[in-house]
């Protein structure tokens, strides 16, 4: 289950191997979010050996590919859980001129919502993500 915060504030895309992947609605940045599918853990520490590298080999995987489509300045991975305990891992796509650089983006502008074209067009670029190789269990892709 996904945290209800979590799911007031994200699109779910699909389930990797471990993970939900989420896309954050918020416009100004390309920000998706790793939810390993497990209850109850609020740590990484907390997975399994196996789960853990899981994680490590999505959130690679999601890096690589981000970097590759958006020609990010700095991809942005943290797993922070101060206001949503559940154990998530943040992906942001950042650039030198968007408008939080070099600030962290929390709470640094009110979220811009992408609108249902802005949001297609987003994802429709992202090939890779549909055509999803790297593990045992393929991209589901969810209609939201």
């Amino acid at each position: 289950m996904i945290h209800p915060q979590l799911q007031r504030d994200c699109f779910v895309l699909g389930q990797l191997s471990l993970s939900h992947l989420l896309l954050m609605n918020d416009s100004r940045y390309p920000w998706f979010i790793l939810v390993p599918a497990v209850e109850g853990i609020q740590e990484i520490y907390q997975l399994t050996p196996t789960d853990q590298q899981q994680l490590l080999a999505e959130s690679n995987w999601l890096a690589e590919n981000l970097q590759k489509s958006f020609a990010a300045d700095k991809i942005n991975i943290a797993a922070l859980g101060n206001v949503v305990p559940q154990l998530h891992v943040h992906h942001i796509v950042r650039y030198r001129t968007d408008d939080a650089w070099p600030a962290p983006v929390w709470g640094k502008y009110p979220a811009k919502a992408y609108n249902d074209n802005s949001r297609q067009n987003l994802l429709q670029s992202m090939t890779w993500l549909w055509e999803y190789a790297p593990f045992t269990k393929k991209m589901i892709p969810i209609e939201s």
